[in-house]
């Protein structure tokens, strides 16, 4: 009976395991992680801080988290605009990355998801696909 029960136990350890591990917000946002450190962490930082009045902060960020579209547009294609962010006009210039669509969608996921922001509607590659310039 031991065996039995402990089988069970086991078995259902291990489809929990494989659930957790195959939600695509989960792995969207780890593989997001690594492309915020390539490509976004020089001017953002490691906590998402930015530089104030230089590179808005992305941690508890009321423009990424309200200007979804333009948010990715700006990932995608760069920014050359003055936004406003948590009160405090940016009117820098960010290069566009040249990242795939997927990327852009892992690192809009990891970022809303970091820092004080919370989203659990993933952002997909179709929905950044949709985003033209």
């Amino acid at each position: 009976m031991k065996l039995i029960v402990l089988s069970i136990f086991s078995i259902s350890s291990i489809l929990i395991f494989n659930i957790k591990n195959q939600d695509p917000l989960q792995k969207s946002i780890e593989r997001g992680e690594e492309i915020y450190a390539d490509f976004c962490v020089s001017c953002h930082l490691p906590n998402g801080e930015g530089v104030k009045n230089v590179y808005p902060p992305l941690a508890q960020s009321d423009y990424l988290m309200t200007q979804r579209a333009k948010s990715i547009h700006a990932i995608k294609f760069g920014l050359d605009d003055e936004i406003v962010v948590n009160g405090i006009t940016y009117n820098g210039n960010m290069a566009a990355m040249g990242l795939s669509d997927d990327e852009v969608a892992d690192v809009m996921n990891y970022i809303t998801n970091q820092w004080g922001n919370t989203n659990s509607k993933i952002i997909t590659e179709a929905e950044v696909s949709n985003i033209k310039n």
